[in-house]
């Protein structure tokens, strides 16, 4: 049997990866502390689950219409993105999708021809530069430097644009490093994209997980420019920790919504119905069980951060974001005998019961990321190991 050739050349997601042979050797009896799983330890929130049952029970069990989104989805995420964003938007603005990562296949779907470039800055999601491939684009990764959090200036931007650049994609807070672009450096990455004729895709899943007073802005609010060349992507699934809803949004030109749109309608025919009267109820509804998870992340980000940091051979970013921490683990391997991430995280997962996800997922070898959407006692337990299994 010959598979289709962009099936053959797909990477899976190492994060679904670790997090399925972690939860496989649980299941076996083998006590593993698990680092792997991008999603928020706690339950989705009462009135949310509440909202969803009610709709269920009120028949809003048939196809979504339109196939966009319901009207009452729609206004939702007018009103978040204006009462929290500073972004105004009419509900033909926006569409409503099966998950964040299906408005980012849409996004690239609607963007991409063959051989576009889209330009994807490093550590980034796994999935952005399989979603370019599946759509014909060309991925080009750039890095930025570690000493400034792996955040792109301008000038470590500019050599990599060309008349050939389609997309950007800009994710802050950042799955995996959990650093933040500050609304200056937003600025500044915007007044050299201004430069060429390219969309931008914002992806601010984690806007609401944000710590220790750091500033965060949409990319598309910082200009009237980057507005219209923006579509912002987001979902309910980390600040309302309804990972398994598989709701998300998109807000951006009418143009690209609505060819987003024809798409879906040719995909999933939309997103699950009661689910989108469930984003209604978390958009609008009591907002104070995000702060608590906010609070609790924030807590346990500052623990894990300041933990790895006193291990020897250890250097990380400071999370100010999302819910992860980012190692830089290299200097550690020549010890291991391990020649990277990879190796690194499956000696790890066998010889000291810790689940991570390997750095070269990301796009950089010599990192691992770890989740912190975990209890105290389990982070606590999971780097005692990881610290005694490096000495």
């Amino acid at each position: 049997m010959k598979l289709a050739e962009r099936v053959r050349n797909l990477a899976e997601s190492a994060t679904l990866a670790v997090t399925a042979k972690a939860a496989r050797m649980k299941a076996d009896g083998i006590d593993v502390v698990s680092f792997g799983a991008g999603e928020p330890d706690f339950d989705t929130p009462q009135h949310i689950k509440d909202a969803g049952i009610a709709a269920i029970q009120a028949g809003h069990t048939k196809y979504s219409k339109p196939a966009s989104g319901i009207p009452a989805a729609k206004r939702a995420v007018c009103e978040k993105l204006a009462r929290e964003n500073s972004l105004h938007y009419t509900p033909n603005q926006v569409i409503i999708t099966a998950s964040g990562k299906m408005a980012c296949y849409l996004v690239m779907s609607s963007l991409i021809d063959p051989g576009d470039e889209v330009i994807i800055p490093a550590p980034y999601w796994v999935s952005y530069p399989e979603i370019a491939k599946l759509v014909g684009g060309v991925p080009v990764t750039v890095a930025g430097r570690e000493s400034n959090d792996f955040k792109l200036t301008p000038a470590d931007l500019k050599p990599v644009l060309s008349n050939r650049t389609k997309l950007f994609v800009l994710t802050s807070p950042s799955n995996p490093s959990g650093v933040t672009y500050s609304p200056d450096e937003l600025r500044a990455l915007a007044d050299v994209l201004h430069e060429y004729d390219l969309f931008v895709m914002s992806d601010e899943i984690y806007d609401r997980l944000v710590y220790d007073g750091q500033e965060c802005s949409s990319y598309a609010a910082v200009s009237e420019q980057a507005y219209a060349h923006a579509i912002t992507v987001n979902a309910v699934s980390k600040t309302y920790a309804m990972t398994g809803w598989r709701t998300g949004y998109a807000a951006g030109p009418a143009e690209v919504i609505n060819a987003m749109s024809k798409l879906q309608t040719q995909s999933t025919s939309g997103a699950v119905t009661f689910n989108q009267h469930a984003l209604v109820e978390a958009l609008t509804g009591d907002q104070a069980p995000v702060e608590q998870m906010r609070l609790e992340f924030q807590k346990r980000g500052r623990h894990m951060y300041e933990r790895l940091i006193a291990i020897p051979g250890v250097r990380c970013p400071k999370p100010t974001g999302a819910f992860y921490c980012f190692p830089n683990l290299s200097e550690t391997y020549s010890k291991l005998g391990v020649a990277g991430s990879l190796e690194f995280a499956e000696l790890l997962l066998e010889e000291a019961r810790v689940a991570v996800v390997p750095g070269i997922a990301f796009g950089l070898d010599g990192h691992a990321r770890l989740s912190f959407a975990a209890s105290m006692e389990q982070i606590d337990e999971g780097l005692t190991r990881i610290e005694a299994y490096l000495k």
